[in-house]
């Protein structure tokens, strides 16, 4: 079994599934000849063709809009979008087309598309390249989305995503592209969408992330108190997210702290404490707290690794928690 990064098991999902199903196909800005801008789609053109691996203009609302029509037409695209900041331009096709289009035509026609987009902070990228907007299309009905944390999941999460029957939005936090190396079997196998992950049992606080985050959960977690007993969840699927799971856990630890690096107003992070005060109202022993990233634009270099929640502010939001 090999070990692996995430730009190295994501590429590997996707050679397996162009070489599986002659339907795959990829497109967007770079992708082929350059292997995109992460060298994410490095080697494929080549071992593909140009036909398969497709490099588009610049037009993120004509790649969303040509792949799908090609879902439409019976393929299952991979679209690319370089950065989370571009997807403002393919909105339009994204939420009103994709997402719509199996309950516009009442099920005769689904739209089997993959969007792929790197997401996040912590490289120090220009304006509109480190943007957290998960929430946004985890609002849109008819768009599923996800983001793994690991290699592991990577791989199993893009195969499900590329084989299931609707749009996925199938987002890559960069920060940790090549950040480490983790076990993935050679083997094609999936992960569910709609499944959290449990890192860690603990009985004390339930400790929820997704994405980049869970290493700086991770890593708050090795500096706590050791008689506080931590369980975390990777929730891996943003949408529809694993509420059981999530309920299952606050129910048993009565505590939750919620970290993400989308800005506070509105996030995810939200959205998971509403439905445990739905669900756990009468087992909660303290207000749930949410670490999160600033309700301001993201900062430039200096102050970016400010702007996310590092190791030190998610223990000092569950030190909180636990305390009250």
């Amino acid at each position: 079994m090999a070990e692996l990064t995430l730009v190295q098991a994501i590429n590997l999902a996707l050679t397996q599934e162009m070489e599986s199903d002659e339907r795959v196909l990829i497109l967007g800005e770079d992708v082929g000849k350059n292997g995109g801008v992460f060298r994410v789609t490095e080697g494929l053109q080549q071992r593909f063709g140009e036909d398969r691996v497709v490099d588009t203009p610049l037009a993120e609302s004509g790649i969303m809009g040509s792949a799908i029509g090609l879902a439409m037409g019976g393929l299952r695209p991979i679209a690319e979008i370089q950065f989370e900041g571009f997807l403002g331009p393919a909105y339009d096709q994204l939420t009103n087309h994709a997402a719509r289009y199996r309950t516009r035509s009442r099920g005769a026609v689904t739209i089997p598309l993959t969007v792929r987009v790197p997401v996040g902070g912590g490289i120090h990228a220009p304006e509109l390249h480190s943007d957290s907007p998960e929430v946004i299309y985890a609002h849109t009905p008819g768009l599923k989305v996800v983001m793994p944390s690991n290699p592991y999941d990577a791989k199993g999460l893009l195969i499900s995503a590329i084989r299931d029957p609707d749009p996925v939005v199938y987002f890559e936090p960069k920060r940790i592209y090549r950040a480490f190396r983790q076990e993935v079997p050679e083997d094609e196998y999936t992960v569910e969408i709609g499944k959290a992950r449990i890192v860690e049992e603990g009985s004390d606080l339930t400790l929820i992330t997704w994405g980049a985050t869970t290493l700086q959960c991770i890593e708050a977690m090795d500096n706590l108190p050791e008689d506080l007993s931590v369980e975390l969840i990777d929730l891996r699927t943003i949408y529809p997210y694993d509420l059981d799971t999530i309920v299952e856990s606050v129910n048993k630890t009565g505590r939750c702290v919620i970290a993400c690096e989308a800005p506070k107003t509105g996030s995810m992070a939200a959205e998971i404490a509403t439905a445990i005060q739905e669900h756990c109202f009468l087992r909660l022993q303290a207000p749930i707290q949410r670490v999160t990233g600033f309700d301001t634009v993201m900062p430039y270099y200096k102050l970016e690794m400010q702007y996310l929640p590092d190791a030190k502010r998610i223990g000092e939001g569950v030190m909180a928690c636990a305390g009250y």
